[in-house]
């Protein structure tokens, strides 16, 4: 690994208490260039602008995808990653299906651990605090002809990050638009589903809603994700959520949340869910909660449901009665170091590291 150590440290200018998710970066990045057939040296070097043009081939025609992970710091100042062989395992499956180099495990994770290291100071200790983390390939080849780019860049920024969502959202079950279709890249985290999902949101908002959940693009009566969450339902004491599939993202936050339900013996069915039973469902009574999850939120509990031109209240829980923030409260505990690890999700970011990659 390059190293380049930043001569001016922005890190004086950083108030823990006062700052914008995603709109303030640490001190350095990690970026890595693909070139004939074969990825570069990686390099750790101060943040900042990339010089490109706007024919360069990821703008015109779409190939990006990347990943969204946090770094978190104990009471005692250590720094652990979180289950970081998952967002290895899915950056990789991304940029297959977009046509991409894969990276390998040594740049992916000692990139991050480098990064995570020197700029360690930035990431902020306490309740909701954590440092977002944004690994990402693109395609830099400056040329305008729809084809697979010979050109590309890995790349890891990061910003110091708080509570998403304080409190549960209204959300508006989609029965127009979809954001995925089958053969598609609805299991990538492709960069053009996000900005796909834009303007359906937009709509959503303007009738008073925060977010959407998509539904399936052949009928509409299944639900798939969030906004850009996992969803997860539960009918009196039993948790529903979609299988994955190549029209939904296999979520870390997901897959730790049901591990975390069935540690704890709650039973969850990993199947359809369909629209219909969900209204019926909240019609009797028995619809507890619906819950979006990821890395940004962890979790946002929704508060009601549009369907059909009506919203659709949902019962107000405590936290004791709620399994969102059981399960919320127990992810956010381990990930802070705060109770034991029974999975060996937690991964050690050592002092000094940049000595040893």
């Amino acid at each position: 690994m390059i190293i380049q150590k930043t001569e001016n440290s922005r890190i004086s200018t950083f108030d823990p208490n006062n700052f914008s998710f995603g709109n303030t970066f640490i001190d350095h990045m990690v970026i890595c260039e693909y070139e004939d057939g074969k990825w570069g040296d990686v390099k750790l070097v101060p943040y900042g602008p990339i010089p490109f043009t706007p024919a360069m081939m990821g703008v015109n025609y779409g190939q990006a995808c990347f990943e969204g992970m946090k770094a978190y710091k104990d009471k005692d100042g250590q720094v652990f990653l979180f289950r970081p062989e998952k967002n290895f395992e899915r950056i990789n499956k991304s940029a297959t299906r977009l046509a991409m180099p894969e990276i390998t495990e040594e740049m992916f994770l000692d990139g991050l651990k480098a990064l995570v290291d020197i700029d360690r100071d930035w990431i902020p200790q306490g309740e909701g605090m954590s440092l977002y983390i944004r690994p990402l390939i693109f395609a830099t080849e400056e040329a305008l002809k729809a084809r697979v780019s010979n050109k590309y860049m890995f790349a890891i920024v990061a910003t110091p990050a708080k509570m998403y969502y304080s409190e549960p959202v209204s959300v508006k079950i989609s029965d127009h638009y979809s954001r995925a279709a089958s053969g598609g890249v609805g299991s990538a985290k492709a960069a053009g589903n996000y900005a796909a999902s834009f303007y359906p949101t937009q709509l959503a908002i303007e009738e008073g809603y925060e977010q959407i959940i998509w539904t399936d693009d052949a009928t509409h009566q299944y639900f798939e994700e969030s906004g850009t969450m996992n969803v997860f339902v539960r009918i009196n004491d039993t948790i529903y959520t979609p299988p994955t599939s190549e029209k939904i993202l296999d979520g870390v936050t997901r897959d730790s949340f049901i591990k975390l339900a069935q540690k704890n013996g709650i039973e969850v069915k990993i199947e359809p869910v369909a629209v219909k039973d969900v209204v019926e469902a909240q019609k009797n009574g028995t619809l507890k909660e619906v819950w979006g999850v990821g890395t940004a939120v962890v979790t946002t509990v929704f508060q009601a449901l549009g369907f059909n031109g009506e919203k659709l209240e949902l019962p107000k829980l405590s936290d004791e009665e709620s399994y969102a923030v059981q399960l919320k409260n127990e992810l956010v505990n381990l990930q802070n170091n705060l109770v034991e690890d029974p999975f060996g999700w937690r991964v050690l970011v050592e002092k000094n590291v940049l000595e040893t990659v």
